[in-house]
């Protein structure tokens, strides 16, 4: 019986195109804002576009999905993958527009991107390297090569360990966090044609 994959529907800008590359990936993919879904379901995903707080209140504001989704991967042990701002909200508090709570899965904070030449333009939009750091070299999921991104902030991550992957943008940001069954990235896969199809394929068949 193929898994199930849990796409969190909480108004995310890129549901859609994120439920075609996990398609598109071979996966049995099922929208859901119902926690009872996510409780059940074998891999959970969450999107997102747009800022952290109207993400993190879109998410906030479906009673129980929080929880659900912690069940399911603090106990539950399931794979979780976040994308772009799904994958800030791990954080636990991004500094967009005020300051708001993040899940706290990853430590850390989201800040906006600053780099020191004032010729590197923000967002950092379009493609660029994705560099594997070496202690997540046997993660199975990020692979070196060539992502799309579309960002103003990042992921400033507290322990160093949880990063896994790297790009440059004037400075070094973070491409990819990983810590235990959880997978985040800043790139968006949906996007990133090959690339992004072949890391969405690892990730369904990856077992942390």
């Amino acid at each position: 019986m193929p898994e199930v994959i849990a796409l969190v529907d909480y108004g995310a800008g890129n549901l859609h195109s994120v439920h075609n590359a996990l398609k598109a990936a071979g996966a049995e993919v099922t929208v859901t804002a119902d926690p009872y879904v996510v409780r059940a379901a074998d891999r959970i995903v969450l999107p997102g576009v747009g800022s952290f707080k109207a993400c993190a209140e879109g998410l906030g504001a479906i009673p129980g999905m929080i929880e659900a989704m912690k069940e399911r991967v603090h106990i539950g042990g399931a794979p979780f993958l976040g994308i772009c701002v799904g994958m800030q909200l791990l954080a636990d508090r991004g500094l967009e527009h005020g300051e708001t709570p993040g899940l706290g899965w990853v430590p850390g904070e989201v800040r906006l991107i600053q780099p020191s030449d004032a010729s590197i333009k923000v967002p950092h939009m379009g493609w660029n390297d994705v560099a594997i750091l070496p202690h997540a070299r046997d993660l199975a999921v990020i692979e070196e090569g060539e992502a799309y991104f579309l960002h103003s902030y990042h992921f400033a991550a507290t322990d160093p360990h949880h990063v896994a992957a790297m790009t440059d943008h004037g400075e070094g940001l973070v491409a990819a966090v990983a810590r235990d069954n959880i997978i985040g990235v800043q790139f968006h896969p949906e996007k990133s044609q090959a690339y992004g199809l072949a890391t969405l394929e690892r990730f369904l068949a990856w077992y942390p």
